[in-house]
This record gives C-alpha cells, structure tokens and sequence, in this order.
C-alpha cells in the first residue's frame, strides 16, 4: 500500500473536533490532543444534567453516577488489559509517578534514562532515591544493553517512558521488564505517548506499574491512570474521604486499593470523560491510529530529510513524534513564524532537559500527530519552514 493509498483509507475525522478551526493545523498533540465532540458531550452531561456526589449519597442519582464512574475505571481498565481493582484514577501521569516514588516501601535505587520527562526524574529525587541514568543508542532510543550492564541488586526500581515524548522513542517494556526482575528490581513505565498511539496490554508488557494522562487520549485534563497489580502493597500517600475503613483520634485503617489512593471527591466527570475518549479511539481501532500516524512520520521524515538546513532527531520508527532543528534558526522562532501560517508545533526543551544536553541543543521544534492530522497538515508544516528559510536567509 502506497503512503497516499494509506492515508486515503484512514476515516476523515477532523469534523468531529470542534477546536480543530478551518485552515488550522494542530500539530501538538504529544502536548495535549484536542477533543471530539463526543468526549465533550460526555463531560457536559456528566457535569450537567447527570452530576451528583458518587459512593456516599443514597438518592438515586448518586447511586447512578457511582455506577457511571465505576463503570469508566472499567472500561479504562478494558482497555489497556487490566482489572478494575488495579486501576486508580489520580490527576496525571506526573501524579502516578509520585505516587509510587513517595509510597513505595523499598526505596533505593532507580534507574532512569536520558530521555525521560521531568515528571519521570523529579519525583524520585524529591522522594529520596538514588538515581542513576542509562543511555542511548546512536538513534535515540533508551540503550537496554547498556541497561543490562547498569542494573544491580541494588536497584529496586527501573523507571522508563514507553515512548519518548521528544523523540518518539519506542520501548521493548517486556525486555526492560525481564531485565528489571532479573535484579530484583520493578519497572514503572511513563506510557503518556504510548496510550493515545500503541496497543497497550500491561500483561504481556510485564511491568509492574503503568501510567498515563487522560488529556493526550483526546480525554479530559486533570484524570489520568496508575495501574498495577501490586497496589495493595502500597500505603496511601494522600488521607482524607472515601480513602478510609475506619477512623479515630487513636488510628486510622483504609480501604483497599484503588480507592485507598482516591482522597476526597473524585474526577467524577473527568473520568466519565476519559471513558468516552477510550470508546472513541476504539471505535476507530489503535492499530489503524499507529498505522496511520507511522505513514505522517514517515512522510515528514522523508520530506525534512531532503532539507540541508534541518537535523532530524530520533529513530526513523518514532511513534507520531518528530523533532528537529534548523540551522541558525531558534526553535521559538521557528514556531512564531509557523502560527502565522496557521501551523501550530512545539518548540523548547519539552521538560527534557537532560536530553537537550545530550543532543547538544538548548531547544528542538517538534510536530506530534493525532487521529485528526493528514498530509494536508504535513503540506503546511514543509510550506511554513521554506518560509522560515526564506526569511532567515
């Protein structure tokens, strides 16, 4: 099947994203994925003429909107291979992280990689871990024979994103997995851009603890998922309502999980929103969206690769990421003058600043697909930076 044929095949959906204006080409989604019509209308109705308290009030609509929100952590849950009972909703990924690096009871050391978010190295140093770094191979993916050689007994953690949010890096997690036990050791995996684009099953992944934000699955912000099958063997990290068995002044005992991590008034309605972004993407297939997003990456790989002004960065298989460089140009200006052709990328250090050092840059421009995104979007990008040439000599 030829690029063109691939693209043709894939549904026109732009129709069902009312912030996706005419002429408009939003190539930021590894930043956050705008939202089909669907998810709003979900969101609106949840928060309207649904909304009511869940797991305390005995009134009708309560007990219904409890069923509702029960009924989204199992659909989420479905969705990447999980039970419910080890599916917590917490407000991020940034949230998750935390979460286990402050409750987990074995702290020690962690290994991370170059390519990590912040999010998945400040938590750890702030919960008092001993990090060490792993590499990256020549074409920016996290390097697991140099792993392999890195890990120790000592290590009680292993913490890698599943792809990478600058690069688009794709992670074998089963073998990070397999070697993370080999030493004793548990892997946490950041699938924030793998979620949205992947076929995610954390059974056959391996991996201990998975977690993602619900804003870059075209979900709501403030949801997103910690899951694990060893939630029972973490103490709560945040006490209030609804997390507790029983309290006094004396003692205080608490649920199981998942709820004994869900402190107060849950996301009721981002949640319910979460569900029908899962329902959304399904209903057009995570293996068409890969494939689909694969085809624009290659295309604009391609078409960058003919510029002499640019540098590329990442694997030539980087999952709906590409980021770049232009000569003697700044990133920042490189997105300026594209939001004047109607193109929106991103453009800076994308809380990656250990690997903007690593690369030798002090910022990259990147352009992110999602489901809505076509050759048309990948036509105007190319256009926008032969006007960036042509302005910067």
């Amino acid at each position: 099947m030829t690029t063109a044929t691939a693209l043709r095949s894939f549904p026109d959906v732009r129709a069902d994203f009312p912030g996706l204006t005419l002429g408009w080409h939003y190539l930021d989604t590894a930043a956050t994925a705008q939202k089909p019509q669907a998810v709003i209308d979900a969101t609106v109705n949840a928060i309207g003429r649904d909304y009511a308290t869940v797991h305390r009030g005995v009134y009708a609509r309560s007990a219904d909107m409890t069923l509702a929100y029960e009924a989204a952590r199992r659909r989420i849950a479905g969705f990447i291979g999980a039970r419910e009972n080890d599916v917590a909703f917490v407000r991020g990924a940034t949230e998750a992280i935390n979460l286990v690096a402050y409750s987990h009871p074995k702290k020690g050391r962690v290994l991370l990689s170059m390519l990590e978010h912040h999010s998945n190295i400040v938590p750890w140093q702030l919960a008092g871990w001993q990090v060490d770094v792993c590499p990256l191979t020549e074409d920016g993916c996290i390097d697991l024979d140099a792993a392999e050689k890195l890990l120790t007994p000592e290590h009680t953690m292993v913490a890698f994103a599943h792809v990478s949010n600058v690069l688009g890096s794709p992670l074998d997690v089963a073998r990070a997995a397999e070697l993370a036990h080999r030493v004793g050791a548990e892997l946490l995996i950041d699938g924030c851009q793998a979620v949205p684009r992947l076929p995610v099953d954390v059974a056959a992944l391996g991996c201990d603890y998975y977690a993602f934000s619900g804003h870059k699955l075209y979900g709501p912000t403030g949801i997103g998922v910690l899951w694990s099958d060893k939630l029972d063997t973490l103490p709560p990290w945040q006490g209030g309502g609804s997390m507790i068995d029983r309290v006094t002044f004396a003692r205080t005992t608490y649920a199981p999980a998942p709820t004994r991590f869900e402190a107060g008034t849950p996301a009721i309605v981002e949640a319910i929103g979460l569900a029908a972004a899962v329902d959304y993407v399904e209903g057009i297939g995570i293996n068409a969206i890969q494939a689909h997003e694969c085809t624009l990456v290659g295309t604009l790989r391609e078409a960058l690769a003919r510029k002499n002004s640019i540098t590329l960065y990442g694997p030539e298989n980087s999952a709906g990421i590409v980021s770049f460089s232009m000569a003697g140009v700044h990133p920042h200006d490189i997105g300026t003058i594209l939001d004047e052709s109607g193109v929106a990328i991103r453009a800076g250090h994308h809380c990656a600043q250990p690997l903007m050092e690593h690369l030798g840059v002090p910022a990259t421009a990147r352009a992110s697909f999602g489901v809505y995104n076509n050759d048309d979007d990948v036509a105007a990008l190319i256009d926008g930076l032969a006007r960036v040439e042509r302005i910067f000599g």
